[in-house]
């Protein structure tokens, strides 16, 4: 047993402040130059990390304090992320619960502590944001300990520790009066190293290493990332790989990587309790062991959490095709999902219809449309459908995904909150009214949460709060849910906007585009006050007589257009449409975008074209 390592992951529901502490972890463990400098949220390298404010892939970084290398993995926050999280407690020895003093525990966090006692990992709960205002750190700290006794922890994980933080100024204590918060993290740094146990690994035995987490680097391949469970693991080394299905594959350990920092260091050889990254096998798997070629001995296989939701990708095809974008193939498109796939094991794709299109399979909604951002800035062109569940059949009966749902709003919004859900065959679970916010808690199917955002925040005014998490597959209900319920506005012609044809256009409904917008035929331009869809010309000019005078040329003035991310298309658009994604423009579509085509279309086979 190496004494003098400790492996750790910091768990918390999102948005309450992991990759600050790593931040603070990294800043006050002398890890980086006093003059260096280092941004805010580090660990977060993906740029849609830094603007989202979320971590969306765990990463691995190590420090060094008092003699002693503690390996830290930051995780994803958001429900969509979660089997990573599961995967993790494989890898660690113990966790800290992050919990927001305001907040108090949320649905993640029940979730990702529900794991770590299954896992019978030491925790030290730490209490943080003890200085944002109207925090209630004693008020945290006694729901935390109710849902500890609510998850059936035993009376030796009732016993843990408890640090009191400011992740963001990088202070600590292990008092909850913030008076006595002190400039740096030591008081968490002690109480990792004399609650976490070492790592029970003997560097004796023969090897054994299992990946719980997958990198991938053009150069190397696929990187396993994972703990050695035992034995020595070297540069060079004749290794056998026990495939999930029992089957064997030999290779030679051709890079092996530490961590340190924000940095990945190549090592020579790394011993039993450590984290380390290897490459070698190019479709290394997540659960697999990789052992001595003289000792085969596998360990228990990893869950991997099965997609939940599922949508098409294919190559651009409407008229403006090729115009922003570089990279427009679909065989481009198919190389850069393979790429993604071997490095996030929660997303599969097939190839449709003659390798024109894919069909993309993903934990959530979020999941899908941070991928789609990250090919959009990487210069591809491509259209995407609605996102779907994924049924399954269990014991003869088609079952669906559902969800715990746990809504907080102001009181006045909460009736219409409760009708707009209630419409989505949502069963409610509990409800309670505090200082003027009402919680709702209720299970969902997944179903129920596509193109939901937008109404409920129209319906909240922007004031309500959302979080869900995967709960269990359930008898699938025999109804229509999350169909957008009005129609839209679609062009007739090809052109520029003007702001004389919006003008009479925004009289149908809501528009989506200002004047000066370059449009097609079956391009969505707005929502109708209705449930039809309506044809409308946006291109068209005001005509000029022979007789003008001054009183008559008067200004139009609009209305500013609805902007819409690339979310709330994707929430957004129903069955018979698409959205399309290049590296300037985010457009709604229709299927099929000839005006007369869709209406014979649609009057013939109305089933077929709205499933």
């Amino acid at each position: 047993m190496n004494e003098k390592i400790r492996n750790v992951a910091i768990i918390a529901h999102v948005d309450h402040g992991k990759t600050t502490l790593v931040d603070a972890l990294l800043k006050k463990s002398g890890t980086f130059r006093e003059n260096e400098h280092v941004d805010t949220c580090c660990m977060d390298s993906n740029p849609l990390e830094h603007e989202r404010g979320i971590t969306i892939l765990a990463k691995t970084t190590g420090v060094n304090y008092k003699g002693y290398k503690i390996n830290i993995v930051d995780t994803p926050g958001h429900a969509d992320f979660s089997g990573e999280v599961e995967r993790i407690m494989n890898m660690v020895d113990g966790v800290c619960l992050l919990v927001d003093a305001f907040d108090g525990p949320m649905p993640q966090t029940r979730f990702v502590l529900k794991q770590a006692i299954s896992y019978h990992l030491k925790t030290v709960v730490v209490i943080n944001k003890v200085d944002r205002p109207g925090a209630d750190p004693e008020r945290a700290l006694n729901e935390v300990l109710e849902l500890f006794m609510d998850l059936g922890a035993d009376d030796e994980q009732l016993e843990f520790p408890v640090v009191y933080t400011s992740a963001l100024n990088m202070t600590s204590s292990l008092d909850k009066d913030i008076s006595t918060q002190k400039p740096d993290m030591d008081a968490l740094f002690d109480t990792i190293i004399q609650t976490i146990p070492a790592p029970n690994a003997d560097r004796s035995k023969p090897l054994q290493f299992q990946p719980s987490l997958l990198d991938y680097n053009r150069y190397v391949g696929r990187i396993g990332i994972g703990r050695v469970d035992r034995g020595t693991i070297k540069i060079g080394q004749d290794v056998t790989c026990i495939r999930l299905d029992g089957s064997t594959s030999k290779f030679k350990i051709a890079k092996l990587f530490t961590f340190h920092g924000l940095n990945r260091i190549e090592a020579e050889e790394v011993e039993a309790g450590d984290i380390c990254g290897i490459a070698g096998l190019p479709d290394i798997m997540v659960g697999e062991t990789v052992c001595s070629n003289d000792c085969l001995e596998a360990l228990p296989p990893l869950r991997i959490d099965e997609p939940t939701m599922k949508m098409s990708f294919s190559a651009n095809t409407s008229p403006f095709a090729g115009k922003e974008g570089k990279l427009l193939t679909a065989q481009k498109i198919r190389d850069r999902l393979y790429e993604e796939s071997q490095k996030d094991v929660s997303m599969r794709f097939e190839v449709q219809a003659a390798n024109e299109s894919f069909m993309v399979t993903g934990r959530g909604e979020l999941h899908l449309s941070v991928l789609i951002e990250t090919m959009r800035r990487e210069g591809f062109e491509l259209q995407v459908s609605k996102p779907m569940v994924i049924t399954k059949i269990i014991d003869g009966v088609e079952c669906e995904p559902f969800e715990d749902l746990q809504i907080d709003v102001p009181d006045e919004f909460a009736g219409n909150v409760m009708q707009l859900v209630g419409g989505r065959q949502a069963e409610t679970v509990n409800m309670t009214s505090e200082n003027g916010q009402t919680r709702l808690v209720y299970i969902i199917p997944s179903r129920g949460l596509i193109s939901f955002m937008n109404p409920f925040m129209t319906l909240t005014k922007g004031y309500g709060i959302i979080n869900h998490s995967f709960r269990e597959f359930r008898p699938k209900i025999d109804k229509a849910i999350g169909q957008r319920s009005l129609g839209v506005l679609v062009a007739t012609d090809t052109g520029m906007s003007t702001a004389y044809a919006l003008k009479s256009a925004e009289e149908r409904g809501t528009m989506f585009i200002g004047p000066g917008v370059d449009v097609y035929e079956g391009m969505i331009v707005g929502e109708n006050k209705y449930q039809m869809d309506l044809a409308v010309n946006v291109i068209k000019a005001k005509s000029l007589g022979n007789q003008r005078s001054s009183n008559k040329d008067v200004t139009v003035v609009l209305k500013s257009p609805r902007r819409m991310s690339l979310e709330d298309c994707l929430d957004y658009v129903n069955s018979d449409e698409l959205v399309e994604v290049t590296p300037k423009s985010i457009r709604m579509r229709k299927r099929i975008l000839n005006t007369e085509e869709r209406k014979k279309y649609e009057a013939h086979h109305p089933e077929e074209y709205k499933r």
